[in-house]
C-alpha cells in the first residue's frame, strides 16, 4: 500500500491545487479531538471553540504545515505539539481569528461539539488520553463514511443497512439466519458477505490511518495505538 502522507503535504502548500480541499479534510477530521482536548484542559465551552478556531486559524497564517517533512512521523503527533505551544504562547493573538475569523472553511463540523463533549463516558482521562481516543473514533468513524458511500455508489444500501451492525459485534446463534430473509441470501451466504464486509472496513481504516502517517511501515504501529486509545 502507498502511503497518503501527500494528503498532510498538499495541506502544506499553500499554491497547489486541491490545498484548500486537503486543508478542510484534516481540519474536519482533527476538528472535535482537539476541541475535547482543550476542553479538559480546563477551558470553558466558549473559549475552547475560540482556542481551536484560532489554532487552525494561525496553523494556516503561519504555514506551520510547510515545516513537515515526510519522514517527520506523524500527523496527530505533530498537532498536538503545535496546540501545545498554541495555547501557551499564543492565546492573545488568536482573537482576531475567533469563531472564522479570517478562515471561514476552518469551523465546527456541525456545531454540536460541546453537546458530544458533555456525553463523553464519565474517565478519569487526562487531555493527552481523551485527544488519543477521539482521534481513533474519528479514523473509524471516517473509514464507516467512506464503506457506507462505497456501498450506497454499487446500490448496496440494504445490505449496508442489515450487515453493517455486524461490523462492531461477533454474530450470535441464529442471528445470520434471521437477517437472511430480508436480504434474500441463505445464513452461510450472509457470512460470506459479513467477511468481505469486515475485510473491506479494515483496508478503509488502514487507508484512513495511512493518511497521516509517513511509510506504510507506520501503519500497523498505528493500528496498535489506535486499538490501544479505544481500551483506555
Amino acid at each position: 500500500m502507498t502511503t497518503q502522507w501527500n494528503v498532510v503535504l498538499l495541506a502544506s502548500k499553500a499554491d497547489s491545487p486541491g490545498n484548500a480541499e486537503a486543508l478542510q479534510e484534516l481540519c474536519r477530521a482533527y476538528w472535535y479531538p482537539l476541541y475535547a482536548y482543550v476542553r479538559r484542559r480546563g477551558h470553558g465551552p466558549e473559549d475552547a471553540q475560540d482556542l481551536t478556531q484560532g489554532f487552525f486559524a494561525r496553523l494556516l497564517e503561519k504555514q506551520w504545515l510547510a515545516d513537515i517533512e515526510p519522514e517527520g512521523g506523524r500527523f496527530r503527533s505533530f498537532l498536538i505539539v503545535a496546540l501545545n505551544r498554541f495555547l501557551a504562547n499564543e492565546y492573545d493573538r488568536s482573537q482576531a481569528a475567533k469563531r472564522g475569523g479570517q478562515i471561514s472553511f476552518v469551523s465546527p463540523q456541525t456545531g454540536d461539539e460541546e453537546t458530544r463533549y458533555l456525553q463523553e463516558p464519565a474517565m478519569d482521562e487526562t487531555p493527552e488520553r481523551m485527544f488519543e481516543r477521539r482521534w481513533a473514533l474519528a479514523v473509524l468513524d471516517a473509514a464507516l463514511k467512506r464503506l457506507r458511500e462505497e456501498m450506497l455508489a454499487a446500490g448496496k444500501a440494504r445490505p449496508h443497512d442489515v450487515l453493517s451492525p455486524f461490523l462492531s459485534r461477533e454474530a450470535g446463534p441464529g442471528d445470520y439466519a434471521q437477517v437472511a430473509p430480508a436480504l434474500g441470501m441463505t445464513a452461510g451466504a450472509v457470512g460470506v458477505a459479513v467477511h468481505r464486509l469486515r475485510q473491506r472496513y479494515r483496508a478503509l481504516v488502514r487507508e484512513e490511518i495511512g493518511r497521516t502517517v509517513s511509510s506504510p511501515a507506520q501503519i500497523d504501529e498505528e493500528l496498535r495505538h489506535l486499538f490501544a486509545a479505544l481500551r483506555g
